[in-house]
């Protein structure tokens, strides 16, 4: 029962802090300086890495996709299906769990180590809101950013299809770019980047909510981010199937 207790305060807790903090979008002051910053640290930070993973993932979705149509004779079509997995699903999920892996944890560690050495107190004392200066800079400058980087993703991801379709498979740039971008429909770009800001604020608010209520010193710091990049990578999935399921049924 304690543990049922547990999940549904921590469940609350989450809530309202998200609520605030959504609210805090709109209301003054706005630490632009502070969103700037973040979103280098977020941005440019994560992107030689979303940039690789973009690139090897296109690669084995063409190798996968190439061996798989062969055998219906449906080889030239290897273009459309590497755009489609990217840019529905794999791009977006992708993305959003480096950036989970990377950021959510750097945001738990960053501001559960401020919490546990009273920061967060001091800032309260000075007569500073944390949410607004640490917690709203993280979520808008997220909220830009990985819509941002899953496009790099998409691109480099067709990219690296493309590299493998014509130096291994030998298809010709014609057959590979004109299935590509023939077939990819609106609502599958609208699909792909709706993902990537609903992703934004998993991302943000789960990595700040569990910097913000760290508890044991350092130990707590370290539980935290563990905890952050866990929760934010399972919401991921479950709001994945979620989106995809509206979409599928729309």
């Amino acid at each position: 029962m304690d543990a049922i207790q547990r999940a549904v305060l921590v469940v609350q807790e989450f809530v309202l802090l998200s609520g605030r903090d959504i609210a805090n979008l709109f209301r003054r002051p706005h630490y632009w300086t502070d969103v700037m910053l973040q979103m280098d640290i977020i941005g440019v930070g994560s992107l030689p890495l979303v940039v690789l993973v973009g690139l090897f993932t296109g690669a084995v979705l063409a190798l996968q996709m190439f061996a798989t149509l062969a055998t219906f004779g449906a080889s030239a079509q290897t273009g459309k299906m590497v755009a489609f997995s990217l840019v529905r699903e794999l791009g977006p999920v992708l993305t959003s769990l480096m950036v989970a892996g990377r950021n959510a944890a750097g945001m738990a560690s960053e501001l559960g180590s401020m919490t546990v050495t009273e920061q967060i107190d001091a800032m309260r004392a000075l007569g500073t809101d944390p949410l607004k200066k640490l917690v709203t800079t993280r979520l808008l400058a997220t909220l830009v950013v990985l819509p941002l980087l899953t496009l790099i993703a998409d691109f480099t991801g067709v990219f690296g299809g493309f590299m493998i379709s014509y130096f291994l498979i030998k298809l010709t740039p014609t057959q590979y770019w004109t299935t590509t971008y023939r077939d990819l429909k609106m609502i599958d770009v609208s699909q792909g980047l709706l993902k990537p800001v609903i992703f934004a604020f998993v991302v943000a608010l789960v990595g700040c909510y569990y910097g913000l209520t760290t508890r044991g010193g350092t130990q707590g710091v370290g539980r935290s981010t563990t905890q952050a990049v866990v929760t934010a990578s399972v919401l991921i999935f479950a709001l994945d199937f979620l989106i995809t399921k509206i979409f599928v049924r729309g």
